[in-house]
């Protein structure tokens, strides 16, 4: 989910990278060190300077059709963000609005839809050989764009309340919305691609966490139990399921195999819109919502090796986790139907 950091489902014991922080991180071991999770490189910020509006890396051909978010250039975003020095307001969260939901059910908004899916999960598996080490994150984000506008198609994150690149590249102890740079890839490495495409006025998402070379036993164990998570959640959609049942599946599933659920990110509805009702969480709760035919949201659960809690780097986006363990997170688009559910993502 690549929601605005203002609107993510923190845990209480949220915070903002701080010096203190930093300082613990930085004497950890570096790259390819032992630690008590596996051996791994710890990520942290290059830097401690709070970097409010990034400059967006594309400007995507005015033929291809933009959401309402970027209806402007994205040189003319820039330009609005980097004027703007106000404290951005909280915004209304919808996907805890009932009143947003949306059913999909005419034969163009589904044929449209699933176009939209197939599309993320074919540019999904276009980068897959690509992931490798030495390769740098700008680098495969660079691939994706142009794969994208290249399908005609506008890549979603890009532009959406400021982020500046077309994916997001979350690796090793990083859990979501890590920003595409100039860091190669280690050997070793475990590196979630989300991808998100907006094509005939619709979105599809999808993400999947990679092994980068030799990644160890405890990597490929968290990699694999993350998709089995999904998959597990996916199995128990129907029409007249409680919305809730999706994350005491995955809850069950990931403390079986010795993880956690990372609770303060979410699944959300999609379809015209990029985030909207239903909010998908992934650990017990009590949500009074129901499944119904023709809704459509995403499933992807971020599981984690240690603790849950989140930390906000400087440049407003990337969260990583408190104690440098590693996460991973991996996500399809369904659609609820009369029988069942149907995975919209998938090539």
């Amino acid at each position: 989910m690549l929601a605005r950091p203002s609107t993510l489902l923190w845990s209480s014991s949220r915070r903002a990278f701080s010096t203190t922080t930093w300082r613990a991180l930085r004497h950890r071991p570096g790259r390819g060190g032992d630690t008590k999770f596996g051996r791994y490189e710890r990520l942290v910020p290059r830097s401690l300077v709070p970097q409010r509006n990034l400059p967006l890396a594309y400007e995507v051909p005015r033929t291809i059709p933009y959401p309402p978010y970027a209806t402007t250039t994205t040189a003319d975003m820039t330009s609005l963000n980097q004027n703007d020095t106000s404290s951005p307001a909280a915004p209304v969260d919808p996907l805890n609005d009932p009143s947003q939901e949306v059913l999909y059910t005419s034969p163009t908004d589904l044929h449209r839809l699933r176009r939209a899916g197939r599309l993320a999960a074919r540019t999904l598996r276009f980068i897959a050989p690509f992931v490798k080490p030495g390769v740098t994150t700008a680098h495969l984000d660079q691939l994706i764009y142009q794969y994208i506008i290249g399908n005609q198609a506008y890549p979603s994150p890009l532009g959406y309340h400021g982020f500046p690149r077309a994916c997001c590249t979350s690796v090793n102890n990083v859990m979501a919305h890590g920003i595409p740079d100039d860091r190669p890839l280690q050997d070793g490495d475990i590196i979630n691609i989300d991808i998100t495409v907006f094509t005939e006025g619709f979105h599809g998402d999808t993400s999947k966490t990679f092994l980068v070379g030799q990644v160890d036993s405890a990597g490929q164990h968290l990699v694999q139990v993350t998709q089995d998570a999904l998959h597990q959640a996916i199995a128990v959609c129907k029409p007249g399921a409680p919305l809730y049942c999706i994350g005491e599946t995955i809850e069950r599933y990931a403390r079986q195999h010795g993880l956690r659920v990372a609770e303060l990110l979410a699944g959300h509805g999609i379809g015209r819109d990029f985030h909207t009702y239903p909010a998908i969480l992934h650990h017990v709760n009590d949500s009074p919502g129901i499944m119904k035919p023709g809704m459509v949201f995403t499933i992807e659960p971020a599981l984690c090796q240690g603790e849950t809690e989140g930390i906000l780097w400087p440049d407003r986006w990337t969260v990583a986790t408190s104690d440098g363990g590693r996460s991973a997170q991996s996500e399809h688009t369904i659609l609820i139907t009369s029988s069942g559910c149907d995975i919209l993502t998938l090539s």
